[in-house]
Formats: C-alpha cells, sequence, structure tokens
C-alpha cells in the first residue's frame, strides 16, 4: 500500500488504467494508461518530479499539437513573411521528425538528431540554424505555459553557419546589364536596385507618393510581402530615405511616361495602387514571375552571370565601397540596423580599401 499523499492506482470503468496524484494547494492530477504498468511508471515519475519541486506536466499533448497551437498564437505578434517561414520551418522539417513525441518527453538528443537528419537531407547550415531559432523560440513559450520543465533546445549545439557567398556584378557586367534593361519594362526597377540597393520586397511595394522626382529622393516606407500584402520595412533603420542618382530619376520619368500610357490604354480597369512597379493589369508585380519572367530572361539576354536578385543590393554595396564611399553612408543606403552589419556583410571588400588608404596616407605624410 502507498503511504499518504503518495498518489494511487486504479482501473477505470472504461478499461483503462489511472493514477492520481496529489499537488499541493489540495490539487490533484490524474495520469492514464492502457496498462498498470504504464500507469506506475508515469506515477514514479511524477512523484520524482514532484519531490523535486517540478510541475508535473500532462503527457496527452504532442510537440505536434504544440507546434501547430504555438503557431496560432504566434502569427499576430509577428511579421506575415515571419510567420510563413516559421510555418514552412514546423510543416515541413520538423513536425514529420518529432511531431509523434509528447511533448515533455522531448530532448536534447531528439532535437540533434532532428539537425543531423535535415543537413543530411541538404539543408544549408544557415537554414538548420534558423530551424533552432524557431524551436527556441517555440519552446521558450511551452515553458512560460508550464507545458514542459525545461527548454532542451539550450541543450543543444546546432550547426556553425556557413558563411554566405556574396555575388556582385563588375562594373562592366552592370553596364551590360542595365543596357540589356532598356528593352524591359520594368528598367526603372533594375537601375533602382543597382543604385539605391533596395530590398525587393521595398522596390515592388513603392508608391508613386512617395517619390519626388523633382527632388531626386524617394521614401521607403513599405515592402511588398508573398502573396501582395504590404508590410512594414524590416528594420526601423530600413524606413529611409534615398537620393537618387541621375540615371535613377532618368529612368523613373521613362517609366512614369510608359505607365502612364498603359493606364490610359486600360482605362477603368487599371487599379488605383499608385505602385510604382506594376504588372501590365496595373496590378502589384509578384516575386516569383518577377525572377522567373523579367530578372531570369534579362541576365542571360546582357550575357551576365546567373545571380539572385538580391546580389544587385550586394552589388551596389561593393560599388559604392569601391568608390571610396564611408562605411557609414552605405549602411544608412542599405537601411542595415547597425553599421556592424554592413561591415561584417561587406568584410571582403575592406581590405582593398585599406590598402588603399595606406598608400594615401604613406603619400601625404612623405610630402
Amino acid at each position: 500500500r502507498r503511504g499518504n499523499n503518495e498518489g494511487s492506482i486504479y482501473k477505470r470503468a472504461d478499461g483503462r488504467w489511472a493514477a492520481a496524484v496529489s499537488l499541493p494547494r489540495r490539487k490533484r492530477r490524474t495520469l492514464y494508461g492502457k496498462t498498470r504498468q504504464e500507469v506506475a511508471r508515469k506515477l514514479n515519475e511524477a512523484l520524482r518530479d514532484r519531490e523535486a519541486g517540478l510541475p508535473i506536466i500532462p503527457e496527452r499533448q504532442t510537440v505536434e499539437q504544440f507546434l501547430t497551437h504555438w503557431l496560432k498564437t504566434a502569427e499576430p505578434t509577428i511579421r506575415r513573411t515571419t510567420f510563413v517561414r516559421y510555418e514552412e520551418y514546423m510543416r515541413l522539417h520538423t513536425i514529420p521528425v518529432i511531431g509523434h513525441i509528447r511533448l515533455p518527453r522531448l530532448t536534447p538528443q531528439h532535437l540533434q538528431d532532428l539537425y543531423t537528419k535535415k543537413l543530411a537531407e541538404g539543408l544549408s547550415p544557415t537554414s538548420v540554424r534558423h530551424l533552432h531559432t524557431v524551436l527556441h523560440r517555440a519552446l521558450k513559450q511551452a515553458l512560460r505555459w508550464n507545458l514542459i520543465i525545461r527548454n532542451v533546445s539550450e541543450a543543444v549545439d546546432p550547426p556553425r553557419r556557413a558563411s554566405t557567398d556574396h555575388q556582385a556584378l563588375t562594373p562592366e557586367e552592370v553596364r551590360r546589364f542595365l543596357e540589356a534593361a532598356r528593352e524591359d519594362r520594368l528598367e526603372a526597377l533594375y537601375v533602382l536596385a543597382v543604385t539605391t540597393g533596395m530590398r525587393r520586397g521595398e522596390l515592388l511595394g513603392l508608391h508613386w507618393r512617395d517619390v519626388n522626382l523633382d527632388q531626386g529622393t524617394l521614401q521607403v516606407r513599405h515592402t511588398l510581402q508573398q502573396g501582395g500584402f504590404l508590410g512594414e520595412p524590416k528594420t526601423a533603420k530600413a524606413r529611409r530615405q534615398i537620393d537618387l542618382a541621375p540615371l535613377a530619376v532618368e529612368a523613373l520619368q521613362r517609366h512614369r511616361i510608359h505607365q502612364l500610357k498603359d493606364r490610359y490604354e486600360a482605362g477603368p480597369q487599371w487599379p488605383d495602387t499608385d505602385f510604382v512597379f506594376t504588372n501590365a493589369l496595373g496590378n502589384y508585380v509578384d516575386p516569383d514571375n518577377l525572377r522567373r519572367r523579367s530578372f531570369g530572361p534579362l541576365l542571360r539576354r546582357a550575357g551576365v552571370p546567373s545571380i539572385r536578385f538580391h546580389d544587385l543590393r550586394h552589388t551596389a554595396a561593393t560599388l559604392l565601397l569601391g568608390l571610396d564611399t564611408r562605411p557609414k553612408v552605405v549602411q544608412e543606403l542599405l537601411g542595415h540596423s547597425q553599421i556592424a552589419v554592413t561591415m561584417d556583410v561587406y568584410s571582403h571588400v575592406l581590405p582593398t580599401m585599406q590598402r588603399e588608404a595606406m598608400n594615401g596616407l604613406d603619400k601625404l605624410l612623405r610630402a
């Protein structure tokens, strides 16, 4: 027989076995199982946790059930693009592997095995690190909700971040690229990309009301997200004013004229979105269509290396730093949150700048 407050095991009328555990403040928790042995094991574990001062966690909820619920609660608090990425990490990578595990029984080994499996399947180390970050955030919330007694992700080492290979076009390649773009209806978008370093979402979310062609400036206020949703810029620093190069102003002026002609021909069916860059029907430009139907063919026509659209941003920064532009100016132009980000991402350009600076200093002091 068990002593007072040690819990009891009994068989229910439905055939299942159960154990009742006494908790502080006259509370009780019932554990269930198919056999007496299963319930006895759960009861021993519960009593051990109680003696250690740990909460006794119900075992019914699986990792899949928790993550599905957590995503719903997190959705209103994060950017849509962030939510889409979180949901993909959970649905495609996490739940198929560890979703069946009871949440309180999740161990560091489960997560380590998950990361190893994903790396073997070809997922990049950076993506696995992002997966780890999402799981850490989810399990941190589970800990707050008293669903687990510790965040097991803190005992796991994610893979080292792989060094990102930033590709940038040379000045000659940029000239060929822009020459080929003269025949493209989105020429101004590409001119802005290589002269301002704006992100793709910032370019596609740009409105005419935020462009001042007389002063040669524009304001970054929105970013176009997947599915046509307008969101806030990535960071506070990303909400910024940009001074435009004369060739960018000229490209925007040509683009404005062409767009007004298209709008006149379309008549009342042209939507009043105020987007600077639209498709042939006046709607927003889908990022996937931009890559497949415009950007990819343009690279091939120009005879330049096949790069990502984001590499036009790297091209702009690399060209500017190569012209001895101060990194602080480049940081503000790109909208990086801190100058350390700029210095880290474009560290490959800095050694040349340092050599030129030392040569200039040597020449000054020898005069």
